[in-house]
């Protein structure tokens, strides 16, 4: 899995999902979209949209001088990227150590997040991509 950190909590993504990881690129801002949609990019001549995940998941927004890095994933075979806040590295994590969500866990955290991983020293969130831009 490709790791990355929001609001200090560490996720991750199927590496087989991920196109490329990279550092923040100008986005134009959209008038009037939902605010998960943080805008547009242009990505050597390809216009990708941009999905703040703190929004998505209800975390509280960064801070307006901390630059978002961007993990460009593929979602029904069209690139989307993805604002994290640092980029982790790659992990092989095995069927053993999944957690399925706890049922005390609610809202859209639910709803996009596979599960989780036991790491040596802490979990895994694994998100669903799908899930995650379409919330």
């Amino acid at each position: 899995m490709v790791t990355f950190t929001l609001a200090g909590h560490l996720y991750g993504v199927d590496v087989d999902a991920v196109q490329e990881v990279l550092r923040g690129l100008p986005r134009t801002r959209i008038p009037l979209a939902p605010g998960g949609l943080a805008g547009l990019i242009n990505l050597r001549g390809q216009v990708l949209s941009a999905v703040d995940l703190r929004a998505q998941l209800d975390l509280p927004s960064r801070d307006a001088d901390q630059e978002p890095m961007l993990v460009v994933i593929r979602v029904a075979g069209e690139p989307v990227a993805l604002l994290v806040d640092t980029i982790g590295s790659v992990v092989d994590v095995d069927a053993d150590q999944f957690e399925p969500p706890p049922d005390t866990l609610s809202g859209t955290s639910r709803e996009v997040l596979l599960g989780t991983y036991k790491l040596e020293h802490q979990l895994l969130l694994a998100l669903d991509v799908e899930r995650a831009v379409a919330a």
